[in-house]
């Protein structure tokens, strides 16, 4: 995802032909028209800079922002927003559309954002992606990283310690026990390696 930056002109050159032979977009990855089904979107900051964690008031309203967006075009199942990204498991019947509901909203919110820091012109945000659930171990598996992700990244010790994030709410749900369970029967492994940590 953020390997661009650091290509040189002769290695751009091939990347854009090769995604244009295939008919692909030339700078994000391809999106499955109209399907149905689960999704892992995660999304950056722009070169995975803390704008969004600019305050505490910012990632509570950024969050609750998250949640409707999702939730107008489909159930948001788990998520989890950090200082530079954040990660959203959705359920929706129209994944172009919760896209574009989340391109919107990072719009609205570089707007909002830049005029409060007198950062007109600044990039924000790099575009949405979506990864396509391919079984039930892979939805858990995705499960169990999303409420990972601010332990993973050292903000807390526990899932239920980072207050921006559905993992509260799902080990009250599903109890500890089994939650414990869930993550020892579908282990995070390497999970998101080398396109979750700033700088790749």
């Amino acid at each position: 995802m953020y390997d661009w930056r650091n290509m040189t002109d002769l290695q751009r050159q091939d990347v854009l032909a090769m995604r244009q032979q295939r008919g692909l977009p030339w700078h994000r990855l391809p999106h499955r028209a109209g399907e149905g089904g689960r999704y892992h979107l995660p999304a950056a900051c722009y070169e995975h800079r803390p704008i969004l964690g600019q305050s505490v008031a910012r990632m509570a309203a950024f969050e609750a922002t998250l949640i409707a967006t999702v939730s107008a075009m489909g159930r948001a199942m788990a998520w989890c927003v950090l200082p530079n990204h954040y990660h959203a498991l959705i359920e929706t019947p129209d994944v172009l559309s919760v896209l574009a509901g989340i391109g919107a909203m990072h719009g609205r919110t570089s707007y909002e954002w830049n005029g409060e820091e007198n950062s007109r012109g600044r990039k924000c945000w790099h575009s949405c992606s979506d990864r396509t659930m391919r079984s039930d171990r892979h939805q858990w598996a995705t499960l169990n990283y999303v409420h990972h992700n601010p332990v993973h990244h050292r903000y807390v010790r526990h899932w239920q310690d980072w207050p921006f994030s559905s993992a509260a709410r799902y080990l009250d749900d599903v109890g500890r026990e089994t939650a414990m369970q869930y993550w020892r029967d579908y282990p995070v492994l390497d999970y998101g390696k080398g396109w979750d940590e700033p700088g790749m």
